[in-house]
């Protein structure tokens, strides 16, 4: 049976190889040289790092405890050598060097590149796949076999190449359409997920299925033991976590990162291995976590999901019922929106009309037929949240009551290296040093170039009373949190009838909001006395080592008389004094710009800080609505820009050359149903 399994293995690999080459070998060949770490340094030399300015480190500053609550940031989605899809790309940094980075040193890109941040992070979680956990366990022990010398050779060899195989053996389509549907409407499809006896390693004998599951448990536990030695309340916030990672076709997502809190935690970090669907993974977390013991779920790339988040249906084909809609309402309060491969708050075309849902979008709307590789109707946050305000009036619930993170999903053990000066790629060798990220490779899918498609990735800031595990976790859970595309622009947004709307204009301002009205995140019942909007009240400070902010944006959406939903953005304050476009909605332009040529701003504009009171001139309080800020900064130059630099070359000429930043706040509901 053993000489069978290793036949197999090998006829497969060879087969494969062959198949590839056949295909076009020397392009093979090419994207190997190109994406090797043992070529990277003739590839290092090629740029020159001080053409571009970086300012310089600053220290940690730990906030006192504070009722009316501290911004507090962090990145919830990092990928270490533990996960093996790094470890094909490169990456050698481990866990420890994660949490060292968190803290502010400085770590080298397996391309060589010098990687750290401007300042420290204050809460961090590292997120490897779960499905890495205990194949590679036991490649340092002596006399391995034939079998577990190959699967550890397979594992640890770094190869592009070998990443881009395994890929498509596990995106092999199996999906089958249970009907037609419109252009951009998810297809159901049943799906059965592999197990651990999937793998060389773990064979289909008994023995090594339970010593794989032992070695699963083993890294877990590191895991865990980890995050407790790094854990530093008031410096650094450290949550044990993992990434549940089952794939979908054309390089497709629809995973989760699962976020603990307190003791108790799972002895055993299910993957896909072990559960087909989000449903039965919140299940198997509610049993496993015990004592005082927490977890929540964030979902990631929505935007490369094919309409699964927000359909009915599950990765393996089943429908959602009460109970598991109940479930998801419980345990996912909060979505990542932005990170390296790009916004999934709004798309273009698909739902949405404002031209900020431009920012960040790498997929065009779908046409007919297509099933993969396009823009969804049920892709995007903002179409969820609109779904949830339908689920709301049928169910007298809503499951896609969720706030709105950023994360970066680096793949170089650098949590929260978001600066466009910084960005080392997310995919170590394959996207580092600069040449590398600015080379367009042909025959790749569009959405798959780094060139065009990448972002530089994003942050969560949460708002806590204090940085411990307990408070951050917290504020999670209200959905006190919100996403930026980079840089530290502190949000605050409130809605409530206890305030005026010369707020604005008071010191106290936060603490009125806070006693009048609920934070972003809440849910505000209408006041059956009043029939006037209640006040929103925005207040947001720019990042000073970016640049100044430009205008703050209102997106609403909510049920019409008919049933239908509606979304409406309009800028609600303009740096500068200038005024809003009544026909528009829009502010004027502030007139900033970038000197391309050292990526320093240019002219005396944009704001420092921004604090605005709005009441919304078509409320009604019989309707259900969400609201939600963006808060845009001036421009500034765009990672491959500093990278056009770093090479003496003039910026590509087909991506912009400067990128508006942006934080988006997590939605306040207005829900006249109880």
């Amino acid at each position: 049976m053993l000489k069978k399994i290793i036949l197999g293995v090998l006829v497969v690999i060879i087969l494969s190889a062959c198949a590839l080459w056949m295909a076009g070998g020397d392009e093979v060949y090419a994207l190997h040289r190109a994406t090797s770490v043992s070529t990277a340094p003739a590839d290092y030399a090629l740029q020159d790092d001080s053409r571009v300015i970086v300012p310089a480190p600053q220290p940690h500053i730990k906030q006192p405890y504070n009722s009316l609550k501290n911004v507090y940031w962090g990145d919830l989605h990092v990928h270490t050598v533990e996960s093996f899809d790094a470890v094909l790309f490169g990456t050698t940094l481990t866990i420890e060097d994660a949490y060292r980075f968190a803290k502010g040193n400085s770590l080298r890109s397996a391309g060589g590149e010098l990687m750290q941040l401007s300042r420290p992070l204050d809460f961090v979680a590292i997120t490897d796949h779960a499905e890495s956990f205990g194949l590679r366990t036991r490649c340092n022990d002596a006399d391995l076999s034939l079998k577990e010398n190959l699967n550890c050779w397979l594992m640890e060899t770094p190869n592009v190449v070998t990443f881009l195989l395994l890929k498509a053996v596990a995106n092999e389509p199996t999906e089958t359409p249970t009907s037609e549907e419109a252009a951009g409407v998810y297809r159901n499809s049943v799906r059965n997920h592999p197990t651990q006896a999937n793998f060389p390693i773990c064979t289909l004998d008994e023995a090594d299925l339970q010593r794989c599951y032992r070695d699963s448990n083993s890294d877990w536990s590191q895991y865990k033991d980890l995050a407790d030695k790094y854990n530093q309340p008031g410096i650094l916030t450290v949550f044990s976590a993992y990434e549940y990672s089952p794939p979908l076709p054309n390089s497709g997502k629809h995973h989760r990162n699962v976020i603990f809190n307190g003791t108790g935690l799972p002895k055993h970090a299910t993957s896909y291995f072990d559960v087909g669907n989000a449903i039965a993974l919140w299940e198997v977390l509610e049993k496993d976590c015990s004592g005082d013991c927490e977890f929540l779920t964030i979902p990631h790339n929505m935007n490369k999901g094919w309409g699964l988040f927000y359909s009915e249906n599950t990765w393996d084909g089943e429908t959602y019922d009460e109970e598991a809609w109940r479930l998801r309402q419980r345990r996912e309060p909060l979505a990542e929106v932005y990170q390296v491969k790009g916004s999934s708050e709004c798309a273009l075309g698909v739902g949405a009309t404002d031209e900020e849902c431009g920012f960040g979008q790498i997929l065009e709307p779908c046409e007919p037929g297509q099933e993969s590789g396009c823009a969804f109707t049920t892709s995007f946050a903002r179409q969820g949240l609109k779904i949830g305000l339908q689920m709301q009036t049928q169910m007298g619930f809503n499951p896609f009551a969720f706030g709105l993170i950023g994360s970066t999903d680096t793949h170089n053990a650098s949590p929260g290296d978001v600066e466009e000066w910084d960005f080392v790629g997310k995919v170590a060798a394959a996207s580092s040093p600069a040449t590398r990220r600015i080379t367009e490779w042909p025959g790749r899918e569009p959405f798959e170039s780094i060139l065009q498609f990448h972002t530089a990735g994003g942050l969560t800031g949460v708002w806590a009373e204090e940085n411990t595990r307990d408070a951050i976790f917290n504020g999670m859970q209200r959905r006190e949190a919100y996403a930026t595309s980079g840089p530290r622009i502190t949000l605050r947004f409130f809605a409530g009838w206890g305030f005026d709307e010369d707020i604005s204009d008071k010191p106290d301002a936060i603490a009125l909001a806070a006693r009048g009205g609920v934070p972003m995140g809440g849910v505000l019942t209408p006041d059956t006395t009043q029939t006037n909007s209640p006040t929103f009240f925005v207040w947001a400070s720019a990042d000073l080592m970016s640049a100044p902010l430009q205008s703050i944006q209102m997106v609403k959406g909510w049920i019409d008389d008919e049933g239908n939903t509606q979304e409406k953005v309009r800028d609600i304050s303009c740096s500068n004094g200038l005024k809003i476009d009544t026909s528009t909605l829009r502010c004027a332009d502030n007139g900033a710009s970038v000197n391309l040529a050292n990526c320093e701003g240019l002219g005396n504009t944009g704001a420092a800080q921004m604090a605005v009171a709005w009441q919304d001139p078509d409320y009604h309080p019989n309707q259900n609505a969400f609201y939600y800020v963006r808060a845009l900064q001036n421009p500034t130059c765009r990672w491959s820009t500093y990278d056009a630099l770093r090479l003496g070359q003039t910026p590509p000429a087909h991506v912009p050359a400067t990128i508006r930043e942006r934080a988006w706040s997590s939605p306040i509901w207005i829900n006249p149903v109880n």
